[in-house]
């Protein structure tokens, strides 16, 4: 990240930007608060005009929020207006997690995925479906794999932009920094090398976050400079951009994000969930994709920190009923492409409308 770009964006941020448009924003969709096991959970809850919509929860990511998914809300509620049909409608909850955005910080420890999965299928029963699927990427990938393994009745199937399909071959050989091993295919190399990217390269952040995140936590809390820097460059990186968050996100967008984290001081309780869920999210063998059993359906994006060939994607969900990959988008694929995340969705789960 060039020291220009991050004094750029903290001078419009101190001169220019302005948040009342960002909470006009917020304040026109209907939002709501509900307790979950003694914890508040803020959530967005945007019902369709059309019949039969599919219930669906949406789960955002670090360094995200409900801000990445907010401009799909639109083409899923209401497809005629988006280049779809009336059959594609969704009903969409969008929660934030514990300790994100408006959501409750946890006072101890215990809230990891597997109990936020819990809290999601508790969240759209108590909103009354009967049936619902599951949306995520980065950590809301991880809460729908959670979701899917645990199959509580009524959940349909799930779909994920940043699946767990790592084998324990690579996940071995990455962690023991070997080489590749022989005969991967040309995805399956190049899946590897970006891996080994990550592990080398641009995992320093999650190796902080994992073993101590209060410590990183609250260096962030005490200076907003040094959160947008954080942040800015997990952007730049994870963007289908080339290296510059800008030339796919606004900077009043990347900015709503960032300026969540510091109204809310979220960045130290964000940051626990990486201690709580200490496991490499990619790896098969953690992830125990292999006790998933209802349907899953996966998108592959361009941007993306690694693109998951088909070949271990079919090894790691054996009920796939959905698999694409895209020309454009990245990590934060609905921030960036909400009309073809848009598309990708309404196809993914066709087969499960009932």
């Amino acid at each position: 990240m060039k020291l220009a770009q991050i004094q750029g964006l903290v001078k419009y941020w101190g001169t220019d930007y302005d948040w009342h448009k960002t909470e006009a924003k917020l304040n026109a969709l209907p939002q709501f608060i509900t307790n979950i096991d003694g914890l508040d959970i803020q959530f967005i809850h945007v019902k369709s005009k059309h019949k039969n919509a599919l219930p669906i929860i949406i789960t955002h990511g670090w360094p995200g929020s409900f801000f990445e998914l907010l401009k799909v809300i639109g083409p899923l509620t209401d497809p005629t207006a988006y280049g779809g049909k009336a059959e594609d409608a969704f009903d969409v909850v969008i929660p934030s997690m514990p300790g994100y955005g408006f959501s409750e910080k946890p006072t101890g420890t215990g809230w990891g995925v597997e109990k936020i999965g819990n809290a999601w299928d508790v969240l759209m029963k108590r909103l009354g479906y009967k049936h619902y699927v599951s949306q995520g990427g980065d950590w809301g990938s991880v809460i729908a794999d959670a979701m899917a393994r645990q199959a509580p009745e009524g959940l349909l199937g799930i779909h994920v932009n940043m699946p767990a399909t790592v084998p324990a071959d690579i996940a071995k050989a990455l962690q023991d920094g070997d080489p590749a091993p022989a005969g991967l295919s040309v995805k399956e190399k190049a899946a590897f090398n970006s891996l080994n990217k990550l592990y080398t390269r641009g995992g320093g952040y999650a190796g902080m976050m994992v073993t101590r995140p209060q410590t990183i936590g609250y260096g962030l809390t005490d200076s907003p400079v040094g959160l947008a820097s954080f942040f800015l460059d997990k952007f730049n990186d994870w963007t289908y951009s080339g290296g510059n968050a800008e030339k796919s996100l606004t900077r009043d967008e990347i900015l709503d994000d960032i300026s969540l984290y510091w109204f809310t001081n979220t960045a130290n309780s964000s940051a626990n969930l990486y201690w709580e869920n200490n496991n490499n999210n990619f790896n098969v063998v953690e992830q125990k994709t292999n006790e998933i059993k209802i349907p899953v359906a996966v998108t592959v994006f361009p941007g993306e920190i690694y693109q998951a060939p088909k070949t271990w994607t079919e090894k790691a969900y054996k009920n796939l009923i959905y698999f694409n990959e895209v020309n454009k988008g990245g990590h934060f694929a609905s921030w960036e492409e909400p009309q073809l995340f848009t598309e990708e969705l309404r196809a993914a789960f066709k087969s499960l409308r009932k």
